[in-house]
């Protein structure tokens, strides 16, 4: 299923901000003339729908994995552990997609306003991605050395 038929938490911030419900937004999106921060807007959107889904499939998993008729042989601490994990990293994605585009939204000019000169439209968001998105720091001997290149 594409992540523009997904549900979100966004979505009725979004019909709010741009006053159309999201499949809309998603078809003025494509227009030469759709405004840069829809389609900023969109694009996060659509990252945060398929975060939002995949802490669900771990949620659920979890859920299943510690059922009260589930049989005790069948518990393993270690997929526990790995369902942590994984739910930590949805989690962070999911917040940072969230803070991106409520930064996003509350940044950009309000509808059919032009941007000051000097001002853009579109924030810088490499500063607001989330952390399990950016890449990972290196490591060993070299990583100092690889850090200040």
């Amino acid at each position: 299923m594409s992540a523009r038929l997904k549900p979100s938490s966004a979505d009725d911030q979004l019909h709010q901000v741009f006053g159309a419900p999201v499949g809309d937004l998603y078809t003025v999106a494509v227009r030469p003339d759709a405004s840069p921060a829809l389609s900023r807007a969109l694009e996060l959107r659509s990252f945060l729908a398929l975060a939002e889904e995949q802490v669900a499939q771990v949620r659920d998993r979890v859920h299943e994995a510690m059922a009260a008729d589930r049989d005790m042989d069948e518990l393993s601490a270690e997929d526990l552990r790995m369902d942590s994990q994984w739910l930590e990293a949805a989690l962070d994605a999911r917040n940072g997609y969230r803070t991106a585009l409520d930064d996003l939204l509350r940044t950009m000019p309000p509808p059919g306003q032009r941007p000051r000169p000097g001002r853009t439209a579109q924030p810088t968001l490499a500063t607001t991605l989330p952390s399990a998105v950016a890449a990972p720091a290196p490591r060993g001997a070299g990583a100092a050395r690889a850090h200040r290149q």
